[in-house]
């Protein structure tokens, strides 16, 4: 009876947590009445698997995007080149070499700014307006390297037209396409939660800058020892810490995005650190906390490192790398062009603030430079001359070649009984001292002109860790660990910290914006550099300075 039914049809077999299906034989059932599965439904479910197992990984939007872009721009730009009728190509080769050159000059710009990171946040005005920024320099170069080229081939000279109706296209399309797949990221995200392994005070701290974070994902707390299961992360309201580590680690492609180490390693099991290992290289990403910071908010916690991190491969700054001096070229190049061009304007802001608040125009205060060397700097003066007592004060004082304790007053320093008090080393929201004019200068950063002076003197670059005034740098070396280390690299006008964290209040201030000036040191580049020229046009143009 059995042979007969599986002769005429298929029979569906019910199995717990699985479905099979019998299918005839000439023989009966195959391998002597075992049931045998489904060729085709079998392979069905292992290409569905692996596919969503392709499309749960990091990189995939980030694929996704390039190719996009590639297909778009080439769609884009051949239908301007048709519509336009353009003659002046004799064969698809030269229009090849011109799409090719257009293609790599927008992924470049693109990539600069973070635009195929799949946790760049494009859904903003400022992702939006560096956007823009960065397709507008491509266009340009882009047209500067094809037009070269034209010079010495007539026939590989393109259509102006075609080139600039298709960045316009091109621009607002490419935005919508990545705000649609990073809102579909974000909805795909929110299911999902990083698994924190770790119960102390490091975990606690991380939960509350987390907290604080644009992240939106949830953090499942771990006591890998489950000691502490059913307490609370950091008090009433936030996460409780859960157990059964194994369980969660058998599941983690389905439910997590990625593990994260909120603890010591020497603290970690030698067997639940050669899991982690193989978890890192087989499914998921492991995080420490440094690598997390750097990889999501692209800063280094100063309480991750060690005295001996600058030691640590990758470093270009430990060595003598071809860009510091290509980047030193620019600078004496760039800053000399910047003072003839900006010289006109540079005596109009001087005109108006002398006929506003008189003299000074400039003001001058000592600062710390590379090595910890003292410098003068040169701004335009935005504030009320009281205001100025302690930076003429530095100027009176010798000049060495290093900071020393005996070379700065401890009482003005702490502000015991002297004229440098803690309000007078910040500049406050609405701060009265600041006049008018001063006060736009500053938002358009304008007031900075004058360093173009230092750096092609010498003394500054036009980008890297803001130098800052020495009371304050001897006061931060004192209580912020490895605050030396941002002397490791040349000061600029702009910088990393200087573009992603407002201006500094406070020494918890200083301390957040020494996370990124270490992040800037971990990955000092041309390409973190041109990301940083490109956000500070916007924050000139968006008046976001003080």
């Amino acid at each position: 009876m059995l042979k007969s039914a599986v002769s005429n049809q298929t029979t569906s077999v019910e199995d717990p947590g699985s479905r099979i299906e019998a299918y005839p034989d000439e023989g009966g059932l195959r391998r002597g009445g075992q049931v045998s599965v489904a060729p085709s439904s079998q392979a069905g479910e292992r290409r569905l698997t692996r596919m969503a197992r392709v499309t749960r990984q990091e990189w995939a939007p980030s694929i996704l995007i390039f190719l996009l872009d590639i297909f778009i721009w080439m769609a884009i730009y051949g239908m301007a080149t048709h519509l336009r009728n353009d003659a002046a190509y004799i064969g698809p080769f030269e229009f090849a070499v011109i799409e090719i050159i257009q293609i790599a000059v927008i992924v470049q710009a693109l990539f600069i700014i973070g635009g195929y990171s799949s946790r760049t946040e494009t859904r903003g005005l400022a992702y939006t307006a560096e956007h823009i920024l960065a397709l507008l320099c491509a266009l340009g170069i882009s047209a500067f390297v094809i037009y070269v080229a034209a010079t010495y081939d007539h026939t590989m000279k393109p259509s102006r037209f075609a080139i600039l109706s298709s960045f316009l296209v091109f621009i607002p399309a490419s935005l919508f396409y990545r705000r649609a797949l990073r809102t579909h990221v974000t909805a795909a995200a929110a299911d999902r939660a990083f698994l924190v392994l770790g119960c102390g005070k490091m975990a606690a701290e991380f939960y509350c800058v987390y907290r604080a974070s644009p992240n939106h994902q949830g953090l499942q707390f771990i006591d890998p020892e489950g000691k502490h299961v059913g307490e609370r992360i950091a008090g009433p309201g936030s996460p409780l810490i859960e157990g059964d580590l194994s369980a969660k680690l058998d599941d983690m492609s389905r439910r997590y995005s990625g593990i994260i180490l909120a603890d010591r390693a020497d603290r970690i099991r030698p067997d639940l650190l050669d899991r982690l290992i193989r978890t890192q290289f087989q499914r998921i990403r492991v995080y420490t906390l440094e690598s997390f910071y750097e990889a999501h908010w692209r800063q280094v916690p100063a309480h991750s490192i060690d005295p001996l991190w600058p030691m640590q491969a990758g470093f270009q700054l430990s060595r003598a790398s071809p860009y510091h001096y290509v980047k030193r070229m620019c600078d004496i190049i760039l800053s000399g062009l910047l003072l003839v061009i900006c010289a006109p304007l540079m005596a109009v802001i001087a005109a108006l603030i002398w006929l506003t608040s008189g003299r000074p125009v400039i003001f001058k205060q000592h600062r710390l430079g590379r090595d910890e060397d003292i410098f003068t700097a040169y701004k335009f003066r935005t504030m009320r001359n009281e205001s100025e007592v302690g930076g003429r004060r530095s100027e009176d004082r010798g000049q060495g070649t290093e900071v020393r304790e005996e070379d700065i007053n401890e009482a003005e320093i702490r502000g015991q009984g002297s004229e440098v008090r803690e309000a007078d080393l910040y500049t406050r929201e609405n701060d009265p001292r600041i006049l008018p004019v001063g006060r736009w200068l500053r938002k358009l950063r304008l007031d900075e002109l004058p360093q173009l002076w230092n750096v092609f003197h010498g003394e500054l670059s036009l980008i890297g860790p803001r130098a800052e005034w020495v009371e304050c740098a001897v006061r931060y070396r004192d209580k912020i660990p490895f605050y030396h280390f941002r002397h490791l690299v040349k000061p600029g006008i702009t910088g990393w910290a200087q573009v992603n964290y407002p201006y500094g209040e406070s020494e918890e201030d200083a301390m957040q914006k020494l996370t990124y000036d270490l992040y800037y040191i971990r990955h000092y580049s041309l390409k973190l550099d041109a990301m940083i020229v490109l956000k500070t046009i916007y924050t000139m143009f968006a008046g976001k300075g003080r």
